[in-house]
């Protein structure tokens, strides 16, 4: 069985509606934590494609935190191997810093928590046939890397996703989410629950509620098109 490489940042990351549809696809998950020791590969012969996932410490955080260093270090072997390389929210923070972009907070201090909508690029048509409301959680977002295409924008944090080669994608928002993942984050977070840019608890399930069973379809649509082994063919309608 062929296995994907899975990058966490906590004891409790779930690789939600993303880590589903991947053992969907026949994909073993090796589910690794290098915030709690795990080591990272020195290769990725063994792997067909790395996801690696968001987390609330900062891609900035290489001089306090080792492990951060660690994945910006190793990030350039998942890119040299030519392998799929999928970095949602901090996976994405990490990847646009490896590639020479800057990390940084809203320069008036708005996050995204909660529905927000992202608009596709010219570019970015494919990927995204049209506006979307996504599930977001940061306060952090990046310039677009050197060489890398933009896919999609939001009106807050202008850069939501973005290809860099063939293989590597990055994507500010989170497309794995369940209702099981919106209650234990709001619960975990409530207290970032009243900063500026964040819907409240109950109105994010509403939102899920209206806006899920679309992502879920992107999602598929969209993991078939990054490994390589369908046509593109999303469906964003609802």
């Amino acid at each position: 069985m062929a296995r994907i490489l899975v990058v966490v940042h906590q004891e409790t990351s779930n690789p939600g509606l993303v880590g589903q549809k991947l053992q969907e696809r026949g994909y073993q998950l090796d589910i690794r934590c290098p915030a709690l020791g795990d080591t990272l590969p020195r290769h990725l012969t063994d792997h067909a494609a790395t996801v690696v996932f968001g987390g609330p410490m900062s891609a900035n955080d290489d001089g306090v935190l080792p492990f951060i260093h660690q994945e910006l270090q190793w990030i350039p072997v998942a890119l040299a191997s030519g392998k799929p390389y999928l970095g949602i929210c901090l996976g994405a923070q990490l990847l646009a810093r490896v590639l020479g972009a800057t990390v940084s907070p809203h320069a008036e201090g708005l996050r995204e928590i909660g529905y927000h909508p992202i608009t596709p690029t010219r570019q970015g048509c494919d990927r995204f046939p049209g506006p979307m409301q996504v599930y977001q959680w940061h306060c952090e977002g990046f310039e677009l890397p050197a060489g890398a295409i933009s896919l999609a924008q939001g009106n807050t944090f202008t850069h939501q996703a973005y290809c860099y080669g063939d293989t590597a994608y990055g994507l500010q928002f989170h497309p794995e989410m369940t209702p099981a993942l919106i209650d234990e984050w709001t619960l975990r977070g409530t207290d970032q629950l009243t900063e500026p840019g964040a819907y409240a608890r109950s109105q994010q399930f509403e939102q899920h509620h209206q806006f899920g069973a679309v992502i879920d379809r992107w999602l598929e649509g969209f993991l078939g098109h990054w490994l390589g082994g369908a046509n593109w063919t999303a469906q964003i309608s609802a």
